[in-house]
């Protein structure tokens, strides 16, 4: 279903602007802005931008106890959002769709720490929720990390993966 945002939203659009920066190669630029963001926002912010914002920024870390700092950030933020928040910024999104990838993060970033129960415990998280995930490309990319990822936790592989998002950044 797709369907538009309720209205503008400045934060989130300034989130968007600032990954769209990174894309373009300035993820220094994009760093710095989101990092202004989220001084702007605040711990006690809206639990969207708090959510968004966290995620997006772990991905700027090559440091897995920097990116894992960002990562508990968002999935906290993820478990004080509402329906109806999520609702206002977009009526198509659900909430149980951002757990699946929180915890595929989460989990990445314990197994690079070597914490392997945790990574367990997170990609297990994962697994449960991706079966709410869409047969789609998104779906289908977030699925396939999932499995790799706990490939790599059985396998107790420490090194950070060519297809985790940052990489290359």
């Amino acid at each position: 279903m797709t369907t538009a945002p309720a209205g503008p939203d400045p934060i989130m659009e300034a989130i968007g602007h600032a990954v769209a920066e990174r894309h373009a190669g300035e993820s220094d630029s994009a760093r710095r802005n989101l990092l202004t963001l989220w001084s702007e926002i605040g711990v006690t912010g809206d639990p969207l931008h708090r959510c968004s914002l966290a995620h997006y920024l772990a991905d700027f870390y090559e440091d897995p106890a920097q990116a894992l700092a960002w990562d508990i950030r968002a999935l906290d933020a993820a478990d004080a959002l509402t329906e109806q928040r999520v609702q206002e910024h977009h009526a198509g999104l659900r909430i149980a769709g951002f757990y699946p990838s929180l915890h595929l993060n989460l989990a990445d970033n314990y197994r690079r720490l070597g914490s392997f129960d945790a990574a367990t415990e997170h990609i297990d998280a994962a697994k449960t929720h991706a079966a709410g995930l869409p047969q789609n490309p998104y779906g289908d990319l977030l699925r396939g990390a999932i499995q790799e990822v706990a490939e790599a936790i059985a396998g107790r592989d420490r090194s950070r993966r060519a297809s985790a998002p940052g990489s290359g950044a």
